[in-house]
């Protein structure tokens, strides 16, 4: 098979991160989640901390600013008075995704992949959703101190963290189906079966 690379955005509570997990042995290539932080800090000379920190400091007020915020490409040299800006920093990070699309076989899990890669012939762009309901079962499989107001309020306000990130950085809609190649509702396929989809599909984009 050659080159390819699969982008994986999720609801929360979807079970996105183990399909990529799952996809990732099933291919024999590496996902990047978390592991982009660190590859930016080690890029630009900021601590892998104020990457973190950055996903967190994205609210409803940045959101309405969106169209001000969009990603252009342009990563800000170190004497700038924004090199620390969460702009700059997703710039980083936006160059390390795109730098790996480049050079290898690989899943990229959240972080506006999708987005970033997006025209390349040799990317399959994936949305995982799924009901309210069964997301709830599936995170109060994992959260039992949690009650169904908590799991529910959490639920809420990730999916509307995530959805403020992406349109902040792209001024598009997180889960606009325009945006994938292919979207799967894991409580019909189960983790399995949106695995086995996805291997289905990706042949068309190698």
């Amino acid at each position: 098979m050659n080159k390819f690379v699969i982008t994986i955005t999720r609801e929360t509570g979807s079970g996105g991160h183990n399909i990529t997990k799952k996809l990732s042995e099933a291919l024999g290539v590496p996902y990047y989640d978390r592991d982009l932080l660190r590859k930016a800090s080690e890029v630009s000379g900021i601590h892998e901390r104020l990457f973190g920190e950055a996903d967190e400091r994205i609210g409803f007020k940045e959101m309405i600013s969106a169209a001000e915020k969009v990603y252009t490409g342009e990563v800000l040299p170190p004497d700038s008075d924004d090199y620390l800006s969460t702009r700059n920093l997703f710039s980083f990070q936006a160059k390390i995704i795109m730098e790996l699309a480049e050079q290898e076989s690989c899943i990229i899990h959240g972080r506006c992949g999708n987005f970033l890669l997006q025209g390349r012939p040799d990317v399959l762009r994936v949305f995982i959703h799924a009901p309210l309901e069964a997301r709830r079962d599936r995170v109060a499989a994992f959260s039992l101190a949690w009650s169904e107001r908590e799991i529910l309020r959490h639920i809420r306000v990730e999916d509307k963290r995530r959805a403020a990130y992406y349109h902040y950085y792209t001024g598009e809609d997180w889960r606009d189906a325009a945006g994938y190649d292919l979207c799967l509702d894991s409580s019909l396929l189960g983790e399995d079966g949106c695995v086995e989809r996805i291997l289905q599909v990706l042949p068309f984009y190698t």
